[in-house]
């Protein structure tokens, strides 16, 4: 059974889900997407950060849900049939990754990733690596264990409904 487990591990290793925000192509590790959905309807939560959306009802499970265009400092784009929200799980927390649209699975071996470049001390916290893609075409890899800092994981668990109980993946 375990050799299993290595060996689904293994053939997700350098597979990224991608998705866009405005013109830019974003990667995250296809390891911690657990589905992709359409909209579904958002209850605010008050005195939680403009980014936080709010929270969905995703068959009975209460999910935080981000909007990762202001997540990362853009402007507030209103959603369409495009959009869609990568769920997703981080440390026993189930999130939701709104996003203007998803494009398909990649295979990005490390050989084709490079460092971003230092621009700025914090801006580039959020990405881990630079994919290479044919047609000089670059995505933005995701480093899905830096998208929040220990207080924010602590108030995006804190909305997740599992947060006291035994916690199953989807």
């Amino acid at each position: 059974m375990d050799e299993e487990l290595l060996q689904e591990e293994d053939t997700q290793k350098d597979k990224y889900l991608t998705f866009t925000l405005g013109e830019e192509l974003y990667g995250i590790d296809i390891r911690v997407v657990i589905e992709i959905i359409g909209i579904l309807p958002i209850t605010k939560v008050p005195e939680v950060p403009d980014y936080v959306r709010g929270i969905i009802n995703l068959r009975g499970k209460i999910i935080p849900v981000i909007d990762m265009r202001l997540r990362f400092g853009r402007e507030f784009r209103p959603y369409t049939d495009r959009t869609c929200v990568i769920v997703i799980e981080v440390k026993d927390v189930l999130l939701g990754l709104i996003i203007d649209g998803v494009s398909e699975v990649l295979s990005i071996p490390e050989g084709q990733t490079v460092a971003p470049p230092e621009l700025k001390a914090a801006s580039n916290r959020y990405i881990r690596n630079i994919g290479k893609l044919p047609d000089a075409k670059v995505v933005l890899l995701l480093d899905w264990k830096k998208l929040f800092d220990v207080e924010e994981e602590k108030m995006l668990s804190g909305m997740n409904e599992e947060r006291g109980t035994e916690h199953g993946t989807v």
